[in-house]
């Protein structure tokens, strides 16, 4: 599922202000109003989906409180120059990360994520960027997402077999692969990762 679309947008607005209502009023009317609100949301997604009403609410309408984005961070390893990408179950490549537990520092969550998916034990130095992913990526949920991506090095370890994903690689600036799950890293992104570990004196991006 690929979300860009206005539709789209208006309906995470009504979802989020459905919900903020749900959780802070007061008057069990106006509740029955936002929760009448939260389901025509649902439906607007459904409609340019394709996905059924249930499952779009079970994915949509299953927080409580007040709505924020979530937090997806991203590792930025390097060796001899090279970035590494972990091959994901369904054919594309992407820097291992993943969204950020509640246990979890962002430090501590990406190195996990890269132990995860990669095998490999890092340590996370510093911040590269911090981005709105509607600025940036192909958008495949709807809700916010705010990608976190941190450079890393390299301490040890090689690629372990795990549930996420087939394999690991290392690429030059210009190896990029084609195939790569854009909604988790583009290749202007991994540029910049590039470029950011290439100039350790470069201000961290945040938009």
């Amino acid at each position: 599922m690929t979300i860009n679309d206005k539709w789209i947008d208006f309906a995470i607005r009504l979802q989020s202000i459905a919900q903020a209502g749900l959780q802070y009023g007061k008057d069990k009317y106006d509740k029955e109003r936002y929760e009448e609100i939260r389901s025509i949301a649902a439906e607007m997604i459904s409609v340019k989906t394709d996905i059924s009403v249930e499952r779009v609410y079970d994915l949509f309408c299953n927080e409580t409180g007040y709505q924020t984005p979530k937090v997806d961070t991203r590792a930025a390893v390097f060796i001899d120059g090279k970035i590494l990408l972990v091959h994901e179950n369904n054919g594309t490549w992407s820097l291992p990360g993943g969204w950020c537990d509640v246990n979890q520092s962002v430090a501590s969550n990406t190195e996990k994520e890269v132990r995860e998916e990669s095998g490999l034990t890092v340590k996370s130095e510093k911040i590269i960027a911090v981005q709105d992913w509607r600025k940036h990526n192909v958008t495949n949920y709807a809700y916010g997402v705010i990608k976190i991506f941190v450079q890393c090095k390299y301490e040890f370890g090689e690629f372990e077999k795990n549930i996420e994903t087939t394999e690991i690689g290392f690429f030059g600036k210009d190896e990029i692969p084609e195939n790569l799950a854009v909604e988790k890293c583009t290749r202007e992104q991994l540029l910049m990762c590039f470029e950011a570990y290439g100039n350790p004196e470069m201000p961290t991006i945040f938009e």
